[in-house]
Protein backbone atom coordinates (compact mmCIF):
# COMPACT_ATOMS: atom_id res chain seq x y z
CA UNK A 1 0.00 0.00 0.00
CA UNK A 2 1.11 3.60 -0.53
CA UNK A 3 1.64 5.64 2.10
CA UNK A 4 -0.73 8.19 1.07
CA UNK A 5 -3.71 5.29 0.81
CA UNK A 6 -4.62 3.31 -1.65
CA UNK A 7 -7.80 1.54 -2.76
CA UNK A 8 -7.02 -1.69 -4.18
CA UNK A 9 -9.98 -3.89 -5.16
CA UNK A 10 -9.46 -7.35 -7.56
CA UNK A 11 -12.60 -8.97 -8.78
CA UNK A 12 -12.77 -12.45 -10.70
CA UNK A 13 -15.15 -15.18 -10.95
CA UNK A 14 -15.30 -18.85 -10.92
CA UNK A 15 -18.12 -19.00 -13.45
CA UNK A 16 -17.91 -20.36 -17.44
CA UNK A 17 -20.27 -17.89 -18.32
CA UNK A 18 -19.60 -13.77 -18.12
CA UNK A 19 -22.60 -12.18 -16.17
CA UNK A 20 -20.96 -9.19 -15.19
CA UNK A 21 -18.83 -6.57 -16.45
CA UNK A 22 -15.96 -7.25 -13.33
CA UNK A 23 -14.50 -3.71 -14.18
CA UNK A 24 -18.07 -2.30 -13.41
CA UNK A 25 -18.08 -4.26 -10.17
CA UNK A 26 -14.64 -2.74 -9.21
CA UNK A 27 -15.49 0.96 -10.18
CA UNK A 28 -18.61 0.42 -8.05
CA UNK A 29 -16.50 -0.77 -5.21
CA UNK A 30 -14.26 1.95 -5.55
CA UNK A 31 -17.26 4.65 -5.06
CA UNK A 32 -18.06 2.70 -2.09
CA UNK A 33 -15.41 3.04 -0.03
CA UNK A 34 -14.75 6.49 -1.31
CA UNK A 35 -18.38 7.36 0.25
CA UNK A 36 -17.70 5.73 3.21
CA UNK A 37 -14.15 8.05 3.22
CA UNK A 38 -11.55 5.15 3.44
CA UNK A 39 -8.20 5.39 2.05
CA UNK A 40 -6.83 2.33 2.30
CA UNK A 41 -8.32 -0.90 1.27
CA UNK A 42 -7.30 -4.25 -0.26
CA UNK A 43 -10.77 -5.99 -1.24
CA UNK A 44 -11.38 -9.22 -2.69
CA UNK A 45 -14.74 -9.48 -4.93
CA UNK A 46 -15.54 -12.90 -6.25
CA UNK A 47 -18.61 -14.38 -8.56
CA UNK A 48 -19.78 -18.10 -7.70
CA UNK A 49 -22.22 -20.34 -8.71
CA UNK A 50 -25.22 -21.39 -6.02
CA UNK A 51 -23.72 -24.46 -5.07
CA UNK A 52 -20.58 -23.02 -3.80
CA UNK A 53 -21.83 -19.48 -2.20
CA UNK A 54 -24.73 -22.61 -0.14
CA UNK A 55 -21.81 -24.21 0.59
CA UNK A 56 -19.65 -20.96 2.06
CA UNK A 57 -23.32 -20.13 3.51
CA UNK A 58 -23.38 -23.93 5.48
CA UNK A 59 -19.76 -23.31 6.81
CA UNK A 60 -19.90 -20.04 8.03
CA UNK A 61 -23.22 -19.05 8.83
CA UNK A 62 -24.45 -22.00 9.33
CA UNK A 63 -27.30 -21.77 6.83
CA UNK A 64 -28.13 -24.79 4.60
CA UNK A 65 -29.20 -22.56 1.43
CA UNK A 66 -27.81 -20.42 -1.61
CA UNK A 67 -27.45 -16.61 -1.15
CA UNK A 68 -26.49 -13.52 -2.79
CA UNK A 69 -23.63 -12.21 -1.29
CA UNK A 70 -21.49 -13.08 1.83
CA UNK A 71 -18.89 -10.48 2.83
CA UNK A 72 -15.71 -11.15 5.41
CA UNK A 73 -14.22 -8.09 6.64
CA UNK A 74 -10.92 -8.32 8.40
CA UNK A 75 -11.14 -4.82 9.71
CA UNK A 76 -8.16 -2.14 9.70
CA UNK A 77 -4.77 -3.71 11.74
CA UNK A 78 -3.76 -0.21 13.04
CA UNK A 79 -5.02 3.33 12.65
CA UNK A 80 -4.79 4.09 9.08
CA UNK A 81 -3.87 0.40 8.42
CA UNK A 82 -6.04 -0.96 5.41
CA UNK A 83 -9.29 -2.69 5.27
CA UNK A 84 -9.25 -5.64 4.16
CA UNK A 85 -11.94 -8.00 2.95
CA UNK A 86 -13.48 -10.61 0.90
CA UNK A 87 -17.02 -10.52 -0.81
CA UNK A 88 -18.78 -13.59 -2.64
CA UNK A 89 -21.40 -12.91 -5.01
CA UNK A 90 -23.63 -15.18 -6.88
CA UNK A 91 -25.11 -13.79 -9.53
CA UNK A 92 -27.68 -16.89 -10.22
CA UNK A 93 -29.64 -15.30 -6.57
CA UNK A 94 -28.76 -11.96 -7.99
CA UNK A 95 -31.07 -12.54 -11.08
CA UNK A 96 -34.14 -14.37 -9.34
CA UNK A 97 -33.73 -10.98 -6.84
CA UNK A 98 -33.68 -8.89 -9.63
CA UNK A 99 -36.74 -10.68 -11.11
CA UNK A 100 -38.49 -10.77 -7.75
CA UNK A 101 -37.60 -6.76 -7.51
CA UNK A 102 -38.60 -5.56 -11.04
CA UNK A 103 -35.01 -4.45 -11.52
CA UNK A 104 -32.28 -4.96 -13.74
CA UNK A 105 -29.53 -7.55 -13.43
CA UNK A 106 -26.99 -5.21 -13.65
CA UNK A 107 -28.32 -2.59 -10.67
CA UNK A 108 -29.23 -5.34 -8.28
CA UNK A 109 -25.39 -6.79 -8.65
CA UNK A 110 -24.41 -3.66 -8.22
CA UNK A 111 -26.42 -3.36 -4.82
CA UNK A 112 -24.68 -6.45 -4.11
CA UNK A 113 -21.57 -5.02 -4.18
CA UNK A 114 -22.35 -1.97 -2.31
CA UNK A 115 -24.27 -4.17 0.45
CA UNK A 116 -20.97 -6.51 0.52
CA UNK A 117 -18.28 -3.68 1.04
CA UNK A 118 -20.65 -2.14 3.90
CA UNK A 119 -20.39 -5.31 5.53
CA UNK A 120 -17.03 -5.48 5.38
CA UNK A 121 -17.06 -2.01 6.84
CA UNK A 122 -18.81 -3.44 9.68
CA UNK A 123 -22.27 -2.19 8.94
CA UNK A 124 -25.01 -4.72 9.61
CA UNK A 125 -29.01 -4.97 9.59
CA UNK A 126 -31.72 -7.12 10.70
CA UNK A 127 -32.28 -10.17 8.79
CA UNK A 128 -36.44 -9.20 8.89
CA UNK A 129 -37.81 -6.36 6.59
CA UNK A 130 -36.70 -4.25 9.05
CA UNK A 131 -33.70 -4.53 7.24
CA UNK A 132 -34.89 -2.07 4.42
CA UNK A 133 -35.07 0.59 7.10
CA UNK A 134 -31.53 0.60 8.47
CA UNK A 135 -29.01 2.73 8.67
CA UNK A 136 -27.00 0.46 6.37
CA UNK A 137 -29.54 -0.28 3.78
CA UNK A 138 -30.30 3.48 3.87
CA UNK A 139 -26.31 4.11 2.95
CA UNK A 140 -26.46 1.15 0.36
CA UNK A 141 -29.07 2.76 -1.38
CA UNK A 142 -28.04 6.34 -1.53
CA UNK A 143 -24.32 4.89 -2.89
CA UNK A 144 -26.52 3.15 -5.43
CA UNK A 145 -28.11 6.02 -6.84
CA UNK A 146 -24.60 7.31 -7.54
CA UNK A 147 -23.68 4.50 -9.72
CA UNK A 148 -25.41 5.65 -12.87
Amino acid sequence: MKAGGELAVDVSSTLRRRVVSLERARKVAILALESERVKNAMISIVFVSSRKIALMNSKYLRKNRPTDVIAFGFGAGSKGGAVVGDIYICPDVARKNAAEENVSLREELDRLVVHGILHVLGYDHPESERRLSSRMWKKQEAILGRTS
